[in-house]
């Protein structure tokens, strides 16, 4: 934007700045707000008068100024656009029947503290896709109350290990009067500790 060299006239130049602002096109609606308003943008180059002529000379400089904001308009959209696509990944792509991690905090429980739950649940299949970034998936019958459809930055794709035996998951909990609990394969170790005693299973 135009100034005097000492900077201190900005602020008449700020209506002009703002016309400018309206009269550009914006990447979210793809129009201009006058145009949105008014069905039309305003174009300087419609003003006829003598360069001659004070009129003139204010027509040829609006013109000049308007032209100056609209490029940088345009040079920050650029910014904008290349540091949001710097920090863009494509997102991955599941098929039926891929096992996925859904993110704790996308399911509601009774644990009192979020902080303290593991990150991610499951795995679980992914039974469908819906639309471009959302799946169904196959959830537990104790969550049959939540909606099934998760956004795909919920999920993360399940790595397969390559090492021998090393690719069982947990078995999931067994619901006993509304409440998760699993069953005890071998008592490994016990420990006493604040007088409670405390099992490794």
């Amino acid at each position: 934007m135009y100034v005097s060299y000492h900077q201190d006239d900005w602020h008449t130049w700020l209506p002009l700045a703002e016309f400018a602002y309206n009269n550009a096109e914006h990447s979210s609606t793809k129009q201009s707000p006058f145009f949105i308003i008014y069905e039309r943008n305003t174009i300087f180059d419609s003003i006829h008068t003598s360069l001659d002529s004070p009129a003139g000379n204010l027509s040829t400089k609006l013109q000049s100024v308007q032209q100056a904001v609209k490029e940088e308009l345009e040079s920050a959209i650029r910014r904008f656009k290349k540091y949001a696509d710097r920090n863009r990944t494509i997102p991955p792509d599941f098929q039926p029947g891929d096992k996925v991690w859904l993110a704790f905090k996308s399911i509601n429980t009774t644990r009192p503290a979020k902080k303290l739950s593991e990150r991610f649940l499951g795995p679980f299949d992914v039974l469908k896709k819906i639309g471009n970034h959302a799946y169904q998936l196959h959830l537990p019958q104790k969550w049959k109350s939540a909606y099934p459809v998760f956004h795909v930055s919920l999920l993360e794709p399940v790595k397969q290990s390559t090492i021998p035996n090393q690719h069982q998951f947990p078995p999931p909990p067994v619901i006993v009067e509304e409440k998760e609990e699993w069953e005890v394969a071998q008592v490994l170790d016990s420990n006493l500790r604040r007088g409670k005693l405390w099992y490794l299973v």
